[in-house]
């Protein structure tokens, strides 16, 4: 029976027979259960049957592949003495962290009486038969031109540094080392993104030269906690966002975008700087009293002339006092300098609803006298040049953006880029106004 049938043989036991079985094991059998993988794994976790080069595992967050990479490299180390596996992650912290230390990682997976010997200092990882395990970034191509290796594990390669191609340079210098042994074998795994090095991979799905394994983060709901599937629901669903991390779908770039899907994430900053000279809250008004949704974004300027989206508060068919109330809440928590409201549609009432829930709010209303798009633009050259963050994953927001056509359209979710708009106002007002000191009250 081979390991296929024993797994699905074992997943088809019910609770008392799988205790009747592992209460007839040894201590030391009992011991040793826990690491046979080929019993716990689901089947897409498990490696390609046959003569392969390169297996691709591009699938949603929480879905198990740095599970499934740690245990591959496992199960070659132990059974190859020869064996000499890079381990390649966007940075040598990463692959320290993730990749050999970390929960899912090579020593916490393998059995403490078979660990492998980490020696950090000289990035190796040595099992008792001999088989050698090395640590690479490929933020550092070069590392990788000349050392020879039989088998390399690749973790979030699309999240590799894409700045003078370094992604790729660092994939073609593996490639090149990858002769050691009668069948050299690559490992990727990784969270889409429409990167080049990823979509490369892709085309070689379609000639058959990489294997592909797909998978959303649903598909290992078991072994995650019930809050966190509710939250990333709750926040994620129905975003191109949500399909791209959780369903693990490649999200294709929109041909002549004003933002890109991988502009946003070379954006992407998880932490927030601990200071900002200002703060200044977009508000992009409903058209109507039951509107499809009102736009409410926080950013902030650092001392560097950084600007930084901090916050998407926006809420969706409010009332014009429900969203009053959230503007004023969100400037207080974020004690803005600014908040910028559109007035182009009932000023008055925009300016009264506001004062109602705030009579302190340092108010701005501006009124628009270009198209969407056309106000926009300027404020992509920001992202182009370099000059913005985002504190964090803002889906909807980030939908919104990638929908905004350089042509002047907008392809998008929904009737209207109400988000992107609220951006759009405060940035403009933060960092392409005027640069003079802020004013914490302004008259109407």
């Amino acid at each position: 029976m081979g390991n296929t049938g024993i797994a699905g043989w074992f997943a088809g036991l019910d609770g008392s027979a799988r205790a009747c079985l592992v209460g007839a094991l040894s201590d030391h059998e009992r011991r040793e259960f826990r690491y046979l993988w080929e019993l716990w794994a689901r089947s897409e976790q498990l490696a390609p049957p046959g003569d392969w080069r390169c297996w691709l595992i591009c699938a949603g967050r929480g879905f198990g592949k740095t599970r499934a990479g740690a245990e591959w490299v496992r199960r070659i180390a132990t059974t190859a003495p020869a064996a000499r596996i890079a381990l390649v992650g966007a940075s040598l912290a990463e692959v320290r962290a993730v990749m050999v230390e970390g929960e899912s990682g090579l020593l916490a997976v393998s059995p403490p009486h078979r660990r492998p010997q980490f020696e950090p200092s000289l990035r190796r990882l040595t099992w008792d038969n001999g088989a050698q395990a090395f640590l690479f970034s490929a933020g550092e191509p070069e590392s990788l031109r000349g050392p020879q290796h039989s088998h390399a594990w690749c973790d979030e390669i699309a999240k590799w540094d894409m700045a003078a191609e370094r992604a790729t340079r660092a994939w073609d210098n593996l490639l090149m080392g990858l002769r050691l042994g009668e069948r050299p074998q690559v490992l990727a795994t990784t969270t889409p993104r429409s990167v080049p090095l990823l979509r490369r991979l892709f085309a070689d799905v379609e000639t058959g030269e990489v294997n592909l394994t797909r998978g959303s983060t649903r598909d290992n709901a078991r072994n995650l906690p019930a809050a966190f599937m509710r939250e990333i629901r709750r926040q994620f669903l129905g975003t191109a966002l949500g399909r791209q991390e959780l369903d693990g779908d490649l999200i294709e770039e929109t041909e002549g975008a004003l933002w890109s899907r991988a502009l946003l994430e070379r954006c992407r900053e998880m932490q927030q700087a601990s200071e900002y000279t200002r703060i200044v809250v977009g508000v992009d008004p409903p058209a109507s009293a039951r509107g499809d949704e009102c736009g409410i974004i926080v950013t902030g300027l650092n001392d560097s002339g950084h600007g930084t989206v901090l916050a998407d508060c926006s809420i969706a068919h409010p009332t014009p006092e429900r969203w009053a109330r959230a503007v004023a809440e969100t400037a207080s928590a974020w004690s803005a300098d600014r908040v910028v409201a559109e007035a182009n549609q009932g000023g008055d009432m925009v300016a009264s609803v506001l004062r109602a829930a705030d009579i302190s709010l340092p108010l701005k209303l501006v009124h628009a006298s270009r198209g969407k798009v056309a106000r926009a633009e300027p404020v992509a050259a920001l992202y182009e040049a370099g000059r913005m963050r985002h504190a964090g994953m803002f889906a909807q927001l980030e939908d919104q953006l990638c929908g905004l056509m350089a042509g002047g359209s907008y392809e998008g979710p929904g009737k209207s880029p109400d988000r992107a708009d609220a951006l759009v106002w405060a940035l403009s007002e933060l960092m392409l106004g005027r640069t003079g000191q802020p004013q914490i009250r302004s008259t109407l």
